[in-house]
């Protein structure tokens, strides 16, 4: 834990289940601790992460402070601190969503010193004048590398990652998978993510098209991994495919793509941004046809070569430490005013 008085941004994390926000607050936070004293707080947080825990917050040194939120409930205990406890907190609220938001969202949101967004599309709903700072991947742990650690010998692998249910395409996946594998033996499918209570019929119903089409044995559904085993899990893959109907950002196929894995992906989020002709394919969202023709395409191509550009196009415009810097540099601006 780093010394209370040298922290000068806190950065909360308050939601137990892993998600593309914890992912980022993990991954962020060690790069940014070598710029600036910097510490998550909050729930589901690895060791060696520098941190402070939620019930010294109070007891911190009156200092001015940025207090990053990325969630609802995290903007309002930055609030509750600033207003109740009279903490010295200058607030920033980084959002990935292209909703529009709600009444209580928007006042919350008004009483923020910053605003972030990661895409255009996101700035656009925001109120206020967001600064735009896209997400990154650290190229270094996303790299690409053998592994085998979905044990399927002999085998090339077509991956789609990410909680299982209608708002993450999987069922365009599947039936995409179920047209194809027939008449690529070398392939199989692997879904890989959580299928919540809530989603239990949904999840059921795929396995019940999978197992209709006799391919129980080429579609396989895999546990959520921790995050430090999903590099291996894109490196197993010859192709990534993002079927989503609606994300935020969308850090998978960008991680896809920096472990040399090419992409097809839906135009939603960020995709666009990173997925270009030279490493993947962008069809219209909830076009299934449009999803199975174009992953038809690219198992008819050189994946190996497409990867590899990716990969350079991710190192050379959408690495972690761009990220890290442009937030770093918005904190200090903060903690000069």
């Amino acid at each position: 834990m780093p010394d209370l008085d040298d922290i000068d941004v806190i950065a909360p994390n308050l939601n137990r289940r892993l998600s593309g926000v914890t992912a980022t607050v993990i991954a962020l936070v060690p790069l940014q601790a070598k710029k600036i004293g910097i510490a998550a707080t909050g729930v589901a947080l690895p060791d060696g992460l520098p941190f402070v825990p939620l019930w010294k917050l109070p007891f911190l040194k009156r200092k001015p402070r940025v207090w990053h939120a990325r969630r609802n409930n995290e903007m309002l205990l930055g609030i509750l601190l600033r207003s109740v406890l009279r903490m010295k907190l200058k607030m920033i609220f980084t959002s990935s969503s292209p909703r529009i938001r709600g009444g209580l969202t928007n006042w919350m949101v008004s009483k923020m010193d910053a605003i972030v967004a990661t895409t255009p599309v996101n700035a656009g709903v925001m109120p206020g004048t967001p600064v735009i700072i896209p997400h990154g991947v650290n190229t270094e742990t996303f790299s690409p590398g053998p592994s085998d650690i979905f044990d399927v010998p002999n085998q090339k692998l077509i991956g789609c990652f990410g909680r299982v249910r209608q708002m993450k395409g999987t069922h365009h996946f599947v039936d995409a998978m179920c047209t194809l594998l027939p008449d690529h033996p070398e392939y199989t499918a692997v879904i890989m993510g959580r299928i919540t209570p809530d989603n239990a019929a949904y999840g059921a119903d795929l396995k019940k098209r999978i197992a209709d089409a006799g391919l129980a044995d080429r579609i396989l559904f895999k546990d959520e991994l921790p995050l430090t085993e999903m590099p291996k899990a894109y490196r197993a893959l010859s192709l990534y495919v993002a079927p989503s109907l609606l994300e935020g950002f969308g850090l998978t196929p960008l991680e896809a793509l920096s472990c040399e894995v090419p992409v097809v992906a839906t135009d939603v989020g960020a995709f666009r941004d990173f997925v270009s002709q030279d490493c993947g394919i962008i069809v219209d969202k909830d076009d299934a046809p449009a999803l199975t023709a174009a992953v038809g395409t690219m198992l008819a191509k050189d994946l190996p070569a497409m990867g590899q550009a990716g990969r350079n196009r991710v190192s050379a415009e959408f690495g972690l430490e761009r990220e890290a810097d442009a937030l770093v540099a918005l904190y200090r601006d903060l903690l000069a005013k």
